[in-house]
């Protein structure tokens, strides 16, 4: 019996998971809600982790000493940077870096490299069961900043970013504990502005569509998985 993890950041995404499980019985933890299914020799705990990186980080820990699984997924939503990423891409990350650490005392790229992840995906079989991209996701205790696209672009390489696959990816890590991280792009952020800025509904209505595309592949994805 192996025990997985699914955790889901944002109240949004976490609504929309609820609602393609259709569970009536939730428990609450100290960040939300939660609830378990049983799927053949697989527990999987559902896990409303909340938004931003203190949160994420708490979560992940949380669910790591409570349920001690063999693997934590994170399924969600991240914003693409224009001209890297098209709506509806899935990003598999493979590396995660917080980008709003900022260190003036001392060594900048020191505190990029303490708070970056390199996630070992040796693991996961191919082929997967959707079209992916994998690479680096970013993350922030906000949202992109117009001005910070072509900045995040020829800084970091970047093509995404989130609020949470950073912090959870470096707690996964400090346990030693299997991450896979698939999040959808939701809306495209460039130097004039976001798609979804000053109108949420289009990130509802995406976060809804991704997350449902994403546990319909959810039992494929747990095939790849090399448990031993």
């Amino acid at each position: 019996m192996h025990t997985i993890v699914i955790i889901f950041s944002s109240h949004v995404e976490w609504r929309a998971a609820r609602k393609c499980c259709k569970v009536a019985f939730v428990e609450t933890t100290p960040f939300g809600e939660c609830f378990a299914l049983l799927e053949g020799e697989r527990t999987l705990i559902y896990l409303e982790g909340g938004w931003g990186k203190i949160s994420a980080a708490a979560s992940a820990q949380y669910a790591i000493v409570r349920w001690k699984p063999d693997l934590i997924i994170n399924l969600g939503t991240c914003g693409g940077l224009q001209g890297r990423a098209q709506r509806g891409d899935v990003i598999l990350a493979e590396r995660t870096l917080l980008y709003d650490v900022i260190e003036q005392m001392g060594d900048q790229q020191a505190a990029y490299d303490h708070y970056t992840t390199e996630l070992d995906l040796s693991w996961l079989r191919e082929p997967y069961p959707q079209p992916v991209q994998r690479g680096l996701l970013l993350s922030a205790d906000r949202d992109i900043l117009p001005e910070q696209v072509c900045w995040l672009q020829e800084q970091f390489g970047g093509v995404a970013a989130d609020w949470e696959s950073g912090a959870i990816a470096w707690v996964c890590s400090r346990n030693k504990v299997k991450c896979l991280i698939l999040r959808g792009v939701s809306d495209l952020v460039g130097p004039d502005g976001g798609e979804a800025y000053g109108n949420i509904k289009v990130f509802h209505k995406a976060s809804e569509e991704i997350i449902s595309g994403l546990l319909g592949h959810l039992p494929a994805w747990l095939d790849c998985v090399d448990f031993s």
